[in-house]
């Protein structure tokens, strides 16, 4: 039998982050500006990679395809 995938979204109902903070952070500093903690922190920029990430699923899935391809984004 196969494994059980993790999902992105655990039982309590908060999603875990699909990015790097720090990476986040770093650049948004090299265009010289301050980033609040509510960007990191909150849903919003996670929402919008899920979103995309969703979207790019259902095309692949749309084209009979398993994998998620450059062009699906």
């Amino acid at each position: 039998m196969a494994k059980k995938q993790a999902s992105a979204k655990p039982a309590s109902g908060k999603v875990e982050a699909l990015f790097v903070k720090s990476k986040i952070r770093d650049y948004i500093k090299s265009k010289d500006c301050n980033t609040a903690s509510a960007v990191l922190d909150g849903n919003a920029l996670n929402d919008i990679i899920i979103e995309m990430l969703d979207n790019a699923i259902a095309r692949a899935k749309a084209n009979k395809r398993k994998t998620v391809q450059e062009r699906d984004i």
